[in-house]
Parts: C-alpha cells; sequence; structure tokens
C-alpha cells in the first residue's frame, strides 16, 4: 500500500509569517513543533511519497518533492519494508546517520525578477517541490535483479527509483509566502525527472546515483540558470540526540586524491563533504568502535548540462538565535561582483535573492576545520568571534552550485550527481584530542584518510559514464593514461661513474574517464546460472541434486575489460532467504596464477593489470615443468635478461579447486564432453545434435552438485554464485553474485511430480517415534518454535505424498485418531509433504502403542503402521 503524505499544519504557516527575527531564536531540530503528519488527501492534492534506496551498504530515504533525506519529515516508515526510514545509515543497518536533510535548488533570471525554487532549505518549512496527484506523482521502482519483483529489462542498477516533481504548485498551505522577499512563491515552471541508482556490488555499494532531467515546461526562457545541491548533513550515531549529534559537523572540499591501480596519479574526485569532528569515539576507551561516526558523506557532480560553467561551494554554520553569529565564509566583493548585505547575516542564504546571490558568487570558500585561522590576505572577510566555536564542529550546512545556462522553452537539460560515503576517515579515536590546534589545524586534517571517500568517489564517476567504453560507437573511448608498469635498472659502466637509467620493460593504459556518454552501468560479477533442483529421500536421509549450465556465466564479457573473466561457482545453502543466513558448502575456480613483479623504482611489489595466468601459458614462459606455487614471495623468480633481472612472485587466484571429475564436489555432468565447435544454439546449422541436451543447453557447460544428509522434514534454500578475478588495473577485487539472486527452496524428498509419475507409496518418519529422540536437537520438530515446549512441537512426518490425498490415523483397535485433509499446488516444493502433531481429533496427546495409517486419493490407496513410545 503506497504510503501517502502531504505535509501542512498551521504551525508551519505561523511560523512562516513570522519575521526572521523571531524564528531565529528557535532551531527547528529543538523545539517542540510536531512533524508534519499525513491526511486523507483528495484526488487533486499532490502524491507525497518516500523511498528508500537499500540494496547497497547506504541506505537513503528519497522524497518526491527533490529532497533526500528524512529531515523535518521525521520518523516514517518504508513502504516496502514497514521498518523506520533511515534518513541515511551507513554503514547498512549500522544506526550511524550521515544526513538531516538535502535538497535541490534552481535559480533563474526570468524577464527582470530573479526567482529560486528549492526543495528544502534551513528553515525545513518551505518546500517549492511537489509532485502531481496519482497516478503521475507516484514513485516507481525497477531493477536489473530477475529474481526481483521490480525486474524491469529497462533498469540500470539492482534498485532504480523514478520520481517526477515541479514547482508549479502555489497552495498556500503547501508552499508558504517566502518570510523575507515578502512575497508568494513564484514558480519557475520546472519539471525534473529524477532517477535514482544502486547496487550491492562492493565497488559500488557506498554510494548512489542521481540522475535528473530538467525541463522548462514555462512559455517564458530561463537566462543564467543556476543549479545547486543543499545538504544538511548531522552525522552522529542515532543514540546521540540534539547538539551532541548534529552540532559537531564539519564540512569542506577535496578536489584531488592519489589514483588508485597500477598508474599512481591525482585522481580529480571534487567532492563536497560532510563529517563528525572526531569521529565519536567511545567516551571511556577514546578508541573508535562499529557505533563511532567515523565516516564521511559528500556530494559529486558527474555531469552538467555544459563543461564550461562555474562552479561554487559555500558552506555556512546557522544560528537561529542571533543574526550576528550566522557565519559562512565571504569574500570583501570586487566590482564585477561586489558584496551583498544578506539582512546581517554572513551565513544563512534567507529568501530568493539571497539564495541566488550565493549560488552565483563563484566563490570556493576554504574549509570549516580552518575557520580560526587568518584568510584576509586572499581577499576573505575577517573571521568572526566564536571561530574558534565553528572550527572545532558546529551545525554546518553547504551548498554546491554550478552555472550559467539557459533553459528555453520546452528545452531539457540533464544534470547527474552521486551521493558518497567513505569509510574510516578518523582511524585513531584521540587524533583530536593530540592534535586539533585551531591555529594550525593542518596538522590534524593530514591525519583525515579520504582513501575510501576518493575510491568510491572515483568509482561513482566511472560507473556514470564507463572508462574505456565507447557506448556510442563513434570510435572514442575516453580519456587514458599510460604509464610504465614493470620496470627494469640499465647500468652502463662504460663511463665513470657508471651511470643508471630506469628502463619501462612493460607499459599499461588506464582510462579514467569514458566516452562523455551516460552508462550508468557497473562492473559486475558473471550472470548466476539458471539453476535446477532435483530432491530425493532414501531411508529417511534426503537429498538435493544441483544442477545449472554455465553458458551465460562462463562466457559474458566484463564491461570494463571487455574479457572473459570468469573465475568458478560457489554452492550455498540456507535455512531463511537472506545473504547473511548462507553457508558455502562448496566451490571451483579455474587453476590459475597473478603474476607480481618487483618495482625497482617505488621499491615494492606490484600487480599489473593483466589478466590471471593459466598454468599452459606460465609453461609457455618458462618451461614445460614450471611450477608456480614454487615461486612465492619468500622465494621469487629471477628472470634475467641483458640489463639484469626481473624479479617476480606468483600466487593462487583463488584456491584452485579445479578438480571437476569428482561426483562428491562440483563436477562436470558430461566429463568428456569436448568444448563446443560453434557457440550458437539458436541455429540448427551451427551445433551438432550430440553436443546438446534434451533441454537444448551445450553438455559442455553442464554442471552437478548433490547436497547429501539432509533432514527431510527441513526446508532447505541453495544458491549458485558465479564469480570473476576482478580487474586489477581499476582496482577492483574478484566480484560474485548475491545468493539470494537465484536461490531455489526445496525438501529433500521425492518431488510430487515425481511420486506421482512413479505412484511411489508414502513413508512414516521418524518409526518408531521416541518421545526421547531428541528429534528437536536434530531439526525434524520445533524449527521456529523455540518457545514452545517439546511437548507442544512434536511431529510425524508423511513423505511421497500426492498433491491430493486424505490422511487417516487408527489405534490399534480401529478407533479413529486424527483426519488430516492433504491439498496444494502439484509445484508447491512442500507438496509432498505433511505431518501429524502427535494431537488427537479430542485435542488430547497421542499416547504410546501401535497405529495405522491410511492414504486414500485418485491414484491409490495404501494402509501402513507407526508405532510411537511416549
Amino acid at each position: 500500500m503506497q504510503l501517502r503524505l502531504i505535509l501542512f499544519s498551521a504551525i508551519w504557516l505561523f511560523i512562516l509569517i513570522t519575521p526572521i527575527n523571531a524564528f531565529l531564536q528557535n532551531n527547528p531540530k529543538l523545539n517542540n513543533f510536531p512533524a508534519p503528519f499525513s491526511f486523507k488527501a483528495s484526488s487533486d492534492d499532490p502524491y507525497l511519497e518516500i523511498a528508500v534506496e537499500n540494496v547497497g551498504n547506504v541506505w537513503l530515504t528519497i522524497t518526491n518533492n527533490a529532497q533526500f533525506g528524512t529531515g523535518w519529515i521525521g520518523s516514517i516508515t518504508d513502504p516496502v519494508t514497514g521498518l523506520i526510514a533511515p534518513s541515511c545509515m551507513f554503514p547498512a543497518n549500522s544506526n550511524i546517520n550521515y544526513l538531516y536533510v538535502g535538497g535541490f535548488w534552481i535559480g533563474a533570471v526570468v524577464g527582470r525578477d530573479t526567482l529560486v525554487s528549492i526543495g528544502i532549505d534551513d528553515n525545513y518549512q518551505v518546500i517549492e517541490f511537489w509532485p502531481d496527484p496519482a497516478p503521475k506523482g507516484q514513485i516507481s521502482r525497477s531493477s536489473i535483479r530477475t529474481s526481483d519483483p521490480y525486474f524491469s529489462e529497462n533498469a540500470k542498477s539492482e534498485l532504480d527509483i523514478n520520481l517526477i516533481y515541479t514547482d508549479t504548485v502555489t497552495k498556500p498551505t503547501l508552499v508558504s509566502s517566502d518570510p523575507v522577499d515578502g512575497r508568494p512563491h513564484i514558480p519557475l515552471n520546472i519539471e525534473i525527472t529524477q532517477r535514482s541508482y544502486a547496487w550491492s556490488y562492493e565497488y559500488a555499494e557506498d554510494f548512489i546515483l542521481f540522475d535528473y532531467s530538467i525541463k522548462n515546461i514555462g512559455k517564458k526562457s530561463l537566462e543564467d540558470v543556476y543549479m545547486a545541491i543543499y545538504v544538511d548533513g548531522d552525522v552522529h550515531h542515532e543514540s546521540l540526540f540534539g547538539p551532541e549529534g548534529y552540532g559537531e559537523d564539519i564540512c569542506g572540499f577535496r578536489q584531488t586524491y592519489p589514483s588508485v591501480g597500477v598508474c599512481e596519479f591525482l585522481d580529480t574526485i571534487n567532492i563536497a563533504f560532510i563529517t563528525d569532528n572526531d569521529g565519536d569515539p567511545n567516551p571511556e576507551t577514546h578508541e573508535i568502535n562499529s557505533g563511532s561516526a567515523s565516516g564521511i558523506a559528500g556530494i559529486r557532480v558527474v555531469r552538467t548540462p555544459s563543461d564550461s560553467l562555474r562552479y561554487s561551494f559555500n558552506w555556512w554554520a546557522t544560528d537561529y538565535g542571533s543574526a550576528a553569529r550566522d557565519f559562512g565564509p565571504r569574500k570583501k566583493g570586487t566590482e564585477d561582483h561586489p558584496f551583498r548585505d544578506m539582512g546581517g547575516v554572513l551565513g544563512t542564504p534567507y529568501g530568493d535573492r539571497n539564495k541566488y546571490y550565493i549560488m552565483r558568487n563563484d566563490e570556493f570558500d576554504y574549509d570549516q576545520l580552518f575557520t580560526a585561522k587568518d584568510h584576509t590576505s586572499d581577499g576573505w572577510l575577517q573571521r568572526p568571534q566564536h571561530a574558534i566555536d565553528i572550527a572545532d564542529g558546529y551545525d554546518a550546512r553547504y551548498l554546491l552550485s554550478f552555472g550559467p545556462f539557459s533553459i528555453h522553452s520546452g528545452e531539457v537539460l540533464p544534470l547527474s550527481f552521486a551521493w558518497v560515503c567513505g569509510s574510516n576517515l578518523h582511524t585513531r579515536g584521540r587524533d583530536f584530542e593530540d592534535y586539533y590546534d585551531y591555529n594550525n589545524p593542518e596538522e590534524y586534517y593530514s591525519k583525515f584518510d579520504f582513501s575510501d571517500l576518493a575510491k568510491n568517489s572515483v568509482w561513482a564517476s566511472w560507473i556514470y559514464d564507463n572508462p574505456g567504453v565507447d557506448t556510442d560507437g563513434d570510435g572514442y573511448r575516453g580519456k587514458y593514461r599510460t604509464c610504465c608498469s614493470e620496470y627494469d635498472i640499465e647500468i652502463n659502466n662504460a663511463v665513470t661513474p657508471p651511470e643508471t637509467t630506469i628502463i619501462c620493460i612493460n607499459s599499461d593504459t588506464a582510462y579514467y574517464e569514458g566516452d562523455k556518454i551516460p552508462d550508468f552501468k557497473g562492473a559486475s560479477p558473471p550472470p548466476a546460472p539458471d539453476i535446477r533442483v532435483y530432491p530425493s529421500v532414501n531411508n529417511n536421509v534426503g537429498a538435493l541434486a544441483i544442477r545449472w549450465n554455465g553458458f551465460k556465466s562462463e562466457l559474458t564479457r566484463d564491461v570494463f575489460s571487455n574479457q572473459f573473466d570468469f573465475e568458478g561457482y560457489r554452492i550455498y545453502k540456507a535455512f531463511e532467504e537472506t545473504n547473511s543466513e548462507y553457508e558455502l558448502i562448496s566451490s571451483y575456480d579455474k587453476e590459475d596464477y597473478n603474476r607480481y613483479f618487483w618495482d625497482n623504482n617505488k621499491n615494492q611489489w606490484k600487480l599489473p593489470a593483466d589478466p590471471p595466468f593459466t598454468v599452459d601459458s606460465l609453461r609457455q614462459q618458462y618451461g614445460e615443468h614450471f611450477d608456480p606455487l614454487q615461486y612465492g614471495i619468500d622465494n621469487p623468480l629471477f628472470v634475467s635478461n641483458l640489463n639484469g633481472d626481473t624479479i617476480y612472485y606468483f600466487s593462487r587466484q583463488d584456491w584452485n579447486s579445479s578438480n571437476l571429475t569428482d561426483t562428491m564436489f562440483i563436477h562436470k555432468r558430461f566429463p568428456n564432453q569436448a568444448f563446443p565447435i560453434v557457440l550458437s544454439p539458436d541455429s540448427a546449422a551451427l551445433y551438432y545434435p550430440d553436443e546438446l541436451t534434451e533441454d537444448g543447453e551445450f553438455k559442455y557447460f553442464e554442471y552437478e552438485y548433490v547436497l547429501r544428509n539432509l533432514l527431510p522434514s527441513q526446508l532447505y534454500y541453495v544458491s549458485v554464485t558465479a564469480f570473476d578475478y576482478g580487474s586489477p588495473g581499476h582496482g577492483l577485487g574478484a566480484l560474485e553474485t548475491k545468493p539470494v539472486i537465484n536461490t531455489v527452496s526445496e525438501y529433500p524428498q521425492n518431488s510430487t511430480d515425481f511420486v506421482e509419475s512413479k505412484n511411489l507409496e508414502v513413508i512414516v518418519y521418524p518409526n518408531p517415534y521416541r518421545a526421547d529422540g531428541n528429534y528437536r536437537n536434530d531439526g525434524f520438530e520445533g524449527r521456529g518454535k523455540e518457545f514452545l515446549p517439546d511437548q507442544r512441537v512434536r511431529a510425524l512426518h508423511f513423505t511421497n505424498l500426492p498433491h491430493k490425498c486424505k490422511i487417516r490415523i487408527f489405534s490399534i483397535d480401529g478407533d479413529l485418531i486424527r483426519e488430516i485433509d492433504h491439498d496444494c499446488e502439484p509445484g508447491d516444493p512442500q507438496c509432498m509433504h505433511d505431518q501429524w502433531d502427535l494431537i488427537t481429533r479430542n485435542t488430547q496427546a497421542a499416547v504410546s502403542g501401535i497405529y495405522y495409517f491410511s492414504i486414500e486419493s485418485s491414484l491409490h490407496n495404501q494402509v501402513g503402521k507407526f508405532v510411537l513410545i511416549m
């Protein structure tokens, strides 16, 4: 059921029509005003609702009114999961928050007027974007996961959230008058189609990509348009309330960071960020722990309507009690860009005209940590009197702006940005105490570890536009760098003293930008195979034969390397269908090896971007008896050449569990089948009939694994995942599909179809049933009912049942004890099974003795007996 919200109340209107100095006295995060509430809206009202991006490691709430984060909405329920929606939780399920609220701003000159439309600002009351009524205004979801209820061929990520909203609503109960400019909201006539994308892959789980299509639906052209992303961070564990939670934030901007991978260049990451001032270490031990807000979150813009725009980064520390203490860095002003008096406030931009001024000011503020330093020589105003209070953490917000450009009537402009999180910015709990000095914050700043944020920022840009991928087929694959991946040293002894020259003997080309055509596609593991499960039971011991065809998994190219990077399969089983419950049972991976080389220039081991080497390829280089495991890091291989030795060592790519003949493990169903001569079973002219199974699949790619010694009464979830060897050149480890993607649930018993086709006899177990048999510990009874006593969970099992039959149980004297109607769909995995709880039809516990049972069905009738020892 969709959640419908309309945010309005009389208190909102009261606040918004009160002069600004009055409501500056109250911080909306602390006051007792009630949160907005929902009511039964008419069919003409905006259909306001939320959605939660929660497939990755960042859980973020998105609202279809140009906001993200729950902010002033307060406690609200996710309509899909039924759980309280997080504002921005990172890592997932950690209760560590990195966002109060964020929103989209857009401003423009329309005729002689300056107009700005916003999703939210520092008063949390003015909302100028609203969705249409249902159905157009409703949020939609889609997913690339074939097993997902939102699966769509048109999806781009594991959870796409799609929504549309406009700034055209002027209803006073929804859009209040601007208290500073003293006028009602005047729309720009903008319609925004917003899409967000999230993935669960290890390299992409820490960010969410947003893609906007911004359309001018009015009749007038919009000139000097500026757009901005507003963020009020509030970094803290949910157990910390009030200023202790949100009053210690610091924000800033990071432009570059050393690149990942073999080529050690500086990556441009251009990310505005907010973090806690000290990471919230444990107050007793002063250590960073799992409850510490030691990470960082920020915004990186990856696409704007033009490459030649001006950017601004501005932050401010809002003070609701004193306009004089409301501060943000401001330049002194120039002839071309004169200083603007914003009503005595240096920080928070209240009103359309002040907002537009900040968006177009072309200033990049110094980081908040440096507030107490003197920046007047760089053209900034004097630091405020309370600069020390701001520098060591405050309730700060920031705005990342860009422009100008024009939007003509009917024109659509694109905007894409990433909400990026990173772990372990704070690595030591005492760093703030030991190193922070407001006069010299550089030393403390040097302790920040931006590596995870930088890596995630780079990956966000790569997923937006895949580097080295020619999306539109025009021959351009993006920007790249060429660097040396293996070095050698040449010594010239003909001169005195001898000259040493470093020579590159192997170079790598690394793409760091794409072809300017958005992809919104990430490196993914090989496709998970479709699996078939064949249950069976023998002497009350169950088994599940798991079969799959690996054609798709093994012959799908990696999106970045364009190589077949399949590495192997893993078998998992679970008792519940969640990723955390799956247990690894068996695995297969190719026998291949990584070759590291000694970098003489850097004095360290490095792994080039090459794919792993097979044994055959290594023996072609080093001899037919070469064993790479003899040359580990403690016993490297020296390869002589004209200029000296190149030093290598080798390691397994995975476990090299490559035996496919042992039927106790993953094995080939057709071990003698050769690789197919051609690879298209769709055309009769392109394959040999004996290469295919009865189902039309290539025999060469058929695999099987048998799960043995299973409880027939237990429902098992089984899965086969596929994984690759990663992408070393992009700093990417091996990727594996999630077990839940292709899981199959099955009882290890004969299926109903098999039972009915073979007319099998019904089996009763355990027989005899013993009250002291400890069946509960063995899983035959009581699973999921741990709170009930033993006598309330007893179970006698019947298996090999047809899909519809009547089970009758009699005493040895012929008295009817219990009657069970068994009726289910034939395809139900539990259809062949039923059980008796050892309670008679008179609701009494069964006693010791010999009992008879009868099975009556349209297929056959059967009589048997069992024994109870109570």
